[in-house]
């Protein structure tokens, strides 16, 4: 996913150690959708956990389909135009050899779709959380379908596929600060500005209802995260993917760090939902950047990520759009911020001797990833906020007023996620304002 290099003089063989790497990462790629379900399922109220991981889980489920049908040939087949990709034998994946390797790297194909695979399942379910507490389970379905059809796949053949746009410009995206992060963030702004604000926004509380359970889901998160960035190398024969290893580690720390600092100085606690919420600030902002950042760049990303993510959070108040959970906040702000602190940041060192200003390499790559940036930005924007308002006008996009008062997951699941003495769970539980990791001042959330 990384610009491609060449591995030996010779034509590649197939190295059993990187495709056996490349497996495990694809697995814990995986993984990280069940944590960010969980990551949001803690989050929201008790009424809406079950539909909350159902929006997660459904990804797994259609983007698995819809990749080995046609996905994986719009992503990453022979280039058209430097906008899309289609080759024919990748249709249905029917027409690779077990063995046959992807192109310059000692993987075979199937791993390496496999691996994609894992990335374009978890982007449409960062979005999910934008919306918790009112989507109908059905218009969520159909937008998963048509947003990786119209929006993700063709964003990856940019940024990744050979041929792209981004990849042919120089863009730098190690493992989808774009491609996964802004695409998503902005994706989430798109929709939320069409399908409007749950009941009650900004007057009844709305804390999550299990802390618990996001740290759970972090965890995961932080844990398959090792595989979504030092995967995206496609081996382990030059020390890059070690580079990015150790990078994700230390700016996911610095970023809680900084995050929960914040914190304490705004707001006066150190919480929980912020810990959480700082470790994937700082796990967002170094996935592109990862690769070409030296360690201690690595902490200025995380601290940067961390702080202005923890401020970002608070806009949703300030300019009135409902975020449910801050994937604009958290995702498309740490995806811009990662993205551009490469400009600055890359040793020329690292995936390439491409240098940074800080390292005597001016701005040049500085704005290659202002037009990476700003171009998935706006079109996912654009095309999600279309998407969802043909969804709003034909099936519904939302649930009635009436089913997301009395909670979601009766309404569209027939289920509860806890069972009280047998009355339901939900309906009888309201949850407390939000906490100051979601842009609450801490004395509110005691009052």
């Amino acid at each position: 996913m990384a610009p491609a290099i060449t591995l030996a003089a010779d034509a590649p063989t197939l190295s059993a150690a990187n495709t056996g790497f490349m497996l495990i990462c694809s697995a814990l790629v995986l993984i990280m959708t069940p944590g960010l379900a969980f990551f949001y399922g803690g989050m929201v109220r008790v009424k809406s956990t079950l539909n909350m991981l159902m929006m997660s889980f459904i990804s797994m489920g259609i983007v698995t389909i819809l990749w080995v049908l046609y996905g994986f040939s719009l992503a990453f087949g022979t280039d058209s135009g430097s906008i899309i990709g289609w080759s024919s034998d990748y249709v249905g994946l029917s027409g690779i050899g077990i063995t046959q390797l992807w192109d310059g790297y000692t993987i075979p194909i199937y791993v390496f779709a496999v691996f994609q695979l894992m990335f374009a399942i978890i982007t449409p379910a960062l979005i999910s959380g934008a919306v918790a507490d009112r989507v109908k389970f059905t218009g969520w379905a159909l937008f998963v379908a048509l947003w990786a059809t119209v929006v993700y796949f063709p964003v990856a053949h940019w940024v990744w596929g050979a041929g792209g746009w981004a990849f042919e410009l120089g863009v730098i995206d190690f493992a989808g600060g774009t491609a996964v992060h802004i695409n998503a963030g902005a994706a989430a702004l798109g929709v939320i500005l069409v399908i409007g604000k749950r009941v009650g926004f900004k007057r009844d509380p709305m804390r999550p209802h299990s802390l618990p359970l996001v740290m759970l889901g972090a965890g995961l998160l932080w844990f398959g995260w090792f595989g979504f960035n030092a995967g995206s190398w496609l081996g382990n024969d030059d020390g890059v993917g070690a580079l990015m290893f150790i990078n994700t580690q230390i700016a996911t720390a610095a970023a809680m760090l900084a995050w929960l600092a914040y914190e304490k100085i705004r707001h006066g606690a150190f919480t929980t939902l912020g810990a959480a919420s700082g470790a994937v600030a700082g796990l967002v902002a170094i996935t592109p950047s990862g690769g070409a950042v030296s360690p201690l760049g690595a902490i200025a990303v995380g601290v940067v990520a961390g702080l202005l993510c923890a401020m970002a959070v608070g806009l949703k108040y300030k300019f009135g759009y409902d975020d449910s959970l801050d994937v604009v906040g958290v995702h498309l702000v740490g995806g811009v911020v990662g993205s551009l602190l490469i400009g600055f940041l890359a040793t020329g060192g690292g995936q390439s001797d491409v240098a940074g200003l800080f390292y005597g390499g001016g701005l040049d790559q500085f704005w290659k990833q202002c037009a990476g940036v700003f171009a998935v930005l706006a079109y996912s924007l654009v095309a999600s906020a279309v998407l969802a308002f043909l969804i709003d006008k034909t099936i519904g996009m939302r649930v009635s007023e009436d089913d997301e008062i009395a909670g979601i997951d009766q309404a569209e699941h027939a289920e509860t996620a806890y069972d009280f003495s047998g009355g339901g769970g939900g309906a009888s539980f309201s949850a407390a304002p939000s906490s100051p990791a979601q842009g609450t001042p801490a004395k509110k959330v005691d009052a």
